[in-house]
């Protein structure tokens, strides 16, 4: 079934994988060159068959074909691995950057820190008079909890307080969710497993290397696959280590986030840190808008009450005498 969806002769097909040409074989067609590699078994059967292997079917013919070359299993690996390769440099490089844009968000953003240091300020008055009530600090789960104090026989919480204290006095630092652009894509992502990701194209080129020197004994079928990989090894070298490089420093930057908000990295990850902070932002701008709702019901509300008392201003009276009339002027 699978060598029906390759439409060459297998000789064609075979210089084609083992040129590493991926504008003739696609990823799906070598992983289905590597799932179909004959077993040790089978190529015993291939070696003892003695009679005509011309006779023999598509299937004995393919695999004969592959047991021409020496590790050809390693080879097609080799192959899938090159034809992923950019596209897992790419999604890894750009993931990196996203936690490092993340990183530098944070740390510039004077916006946020006013606003941490508002919310330090809240919790020292609260607690004035208590050993807690000169606070130099705060954990960075316990902004959260501002959501969970509520003033008596009231929805307000304490992020209300916030939010209206900010509009009254530093209305310009509502919209500090707008220094954070890269806050929420980088919550989703885990440095542990970016590390795996770029851990796999390191390894993966050492198989290159290794695959490289072991088909300099292969002999001639094996020419224009070494040309081929050592032309690839040549331009991939460099971009695995400047991927690894980047690694490095966005580590650096992850730890430096959770010590600039008072945390122990190894206890406190970026990945915490930046899933706590976007928890916040959408608690402080959910406070925000059911603050400006509210002062907008009081609006209405004072509104229909004015225009009441004004409507029964105007409500016609009756004198003694039964006629109507409108109320008389205090004033001769």
């Amino acid at each position: 079934i699978m060598l029906t969806k390759i439409k060459m002769p297998l000789s064609e097909m075979m210089s084609a994988a083992l040129a590493l040409d991926d504008s003739i074989l696609d990823a799906d067609q070598v992983e289905n060159l590597i799932k179909f590699c004959p077993t040790k078994e089978e190529m015993d059967l291939l070696k003892n068959f003695t009679g005509d292997k011309e006779t023999l079917g598509k299937c004995e013919q393919f695999f004969l074909e592959l047991m021409k070359v020496p590790r050809i299993e390693s080879k097609f690996r080799i192959f899938a691995f090159k034809i992923q390769f950019q596209t897992q440099i790419r999604d890894v490089r750009k993931n990196l950057l996203t936690v490092a844009a993340a990183c530098e968000e944070l740390r510039g953003s004077e916006k946020l820190k006013v606003i941490m240091k508002n919310i330090l300020l809240i919790g020292n008055t609260l607690n004035e008079g208590t050993p807690r009530g000169q606070a130099v600090g705060f954990r960075l789960d316990s902004i959260l909890k501002l959501v969970e104090t509520r003033a008596t026989s009231s929805r307000t919480t304490l992020m209300h307080f916030l939010c209206k204290s900010l509009a009254g006095k530093s209305p310009e630092l509502l919209d500090f969710h707008e220094d954070l652009v890269s806050l929420e894509a980088a919550s989703k992502l885990q440095l542990k497993a970016l590390a795996e990701e770029q851990q796999a194209v390191v390894k993966g080129l050492e198989k290159v290397e290794q695959e490289l020197t072991a088909s300099e004994t292969d002999g001639p079928v094996s020419d224009v696959f070494r040309k081929t990989l050592k032309e690839f090894l040549d331009d991939s070298g460099a971009d695995v280590r400047a991927l690894s490089a980047l690694y490095a420093d966005v580590g650096r930057s992850a730890d430096a986030i959770s010590l600039y908000f008072g945390e122990d990295p190894a206890k406190y990850p970026f990945e915490q840190v930046a899933s706590t902070l976007l928890t916040f932002v959408g608690l402080f701008r959910k406070a925000h808008e059911e603050n400006l709702k509210q002062i907008e019901a009081e609006r209405k509300k004072a509104l229909k009450e004015a225009e009441k008392e004004a409507s029964q201003d105007r409500t016609p009276v009756k004198s003694k005498d039964g006629n109507v009339g409108s109320p008389r002027s205090p004033f001769k």
